[in-house]
């Protein structure tokens, strides 16, 4: 019989629907990708020029900005949902509300080699492309107009990448994203009642039951969530309490390294290289040390489609179970 389950953060249900019980095979897998074309790519190394003026960029061995070396470079995107200058300007025009356009929109291109995925790069790459993200907030944050700065990655055409050549973004925003204040709001209700962080008592709950475990390291852990919008979904968490992902130490970075590889590698293997997307969810820019929020990495792998009934009733119908998605992955001989 199926079940709905309701996330313990921010009250969401979601429809676990057993009778339709899907296995990995069962889902129609999205095309390959297509080999590399030899068209032009302003993403791969030569092409410096054809982006806007880097950001920031890691280098082996000191060359000029904007210019070939680079093993991470982060660009402005040519075409920003949100631009640095200007002024905010607040306005209200009856019971509507809006702000100007400030913000920043970059691109963090994570490896110079075309072909590369998050999937397929060395260890030691993936944990600079973490050190790249941090980098950036820890920068932003000076920028007293920005309330919240969002990391997402689109990996694949199904999961809105335009551009194969691997990638993800920053948008940095005046205020705070709605799921992101649900989830804060959720967190600290739960604090205010319990005392203590939800998402602690989650990771405590998840390591004691170890259903739904997918990988565990030192610091880390990969779980599927007890009630996941979409079948496949992972969620990445520090064992111990951190609001502020920017505030992470030189270790904590090489064990996220692992634990996300290794999650991706299991993805590719049990889902046959599936689209996905992720998000990393962090304290909001002026917040440090929130006792009740902890940021966590959300993975998305694009199986399912949104209809009618989701945006009609913001539930979600997931045909695989977390138990049964994190036991595939689990087992997965990579």
């Amino acid at each position: 019989m199926s079940e709905l389950r309701k996330d313990p953060i921010i009250g969401r249900w979601v429809i676990i629907s057993t009778e339709r019980g899907k296995r990995p095979t069962d889902f129609v897998p999205a095309p390959p990708p297509a080999p590399p074309s030899g068209g032009f790519c302003p993403f791969c190394p030569g092409n410096e020029d054809k982006t806007p003026p880097e950001i920031l960029a890691y280098r082996n061995n000191g060359d000029a900005p904007d210019t070939e070396g680079w093993h991470i470079r982060i660009v402005p995107n040519k075409y920003p949902a949100l631009k640095v200058e200007g002024s905010l300007d607040r306005e209200g025009h009856g019971v509507y509300d809006k702000i100007n356009g400030i913000g920043a929109h970059e691109v963090i291109i994570e490896s110079p080699e075309h072909t590369d995925t998050l999937a397929t790069i060395a260890v030691k790459l993936f944990e600079d492309l973490l050190w790249a993200y941090r980098d950036r907030i820890t920068d932003l944050k000076k920028d007293k107009r920005l309330k919240y700065a969002l990391i997402f990655k689109n990996h694949g055409e199904s999961a809105g990448a335009t551009l194969e050549h691997t990638h993800s973004q920053l948008i940095a925003m005046p205020v705070i994203p709605k799921r992101v204040a649900e989830e804060i709001e959720g967190a600290l209700k739960y604090y205010n009642y319990k005392e203590r962080c939800i998402f602690c008592d989650i990771v405590r709950q998840e390591i004691q039951e170890e259903h739904r475990v997918v990988r565990e390291e030192r610091d880390f852990i990969a779980i599927a969530p007890y009630a996941p919008k979409s079948p496949f979904e992972v969620w990445i968490l520090p064992k111990e309490h951190d609001s502020n992902f920017e505030d992470c130490m030189k270790r904590s970075f090489e064990g996220l390294s692992r634990i996300f590889s290794d999650v991706l590698k299991r993805m590719d293997k049990v889902l046959n290289c599936p689209p996905y997307n992720y998000i990393l969810h962090t304290a909001p820019l002026n917040a440090s040390n929130m006792p009740h929020y902890h940021w966590h990495f959300e993975i998305m792998p694009k199986l399912v489609k949104t209809a009618g009934f989701e945006w009609g009733s913001g539930f979600y119908i997931n045909p695989t179970s977390p138990e049964e998605a994190a036991r595939y992955l689990r087992e997965a001989k990579i």
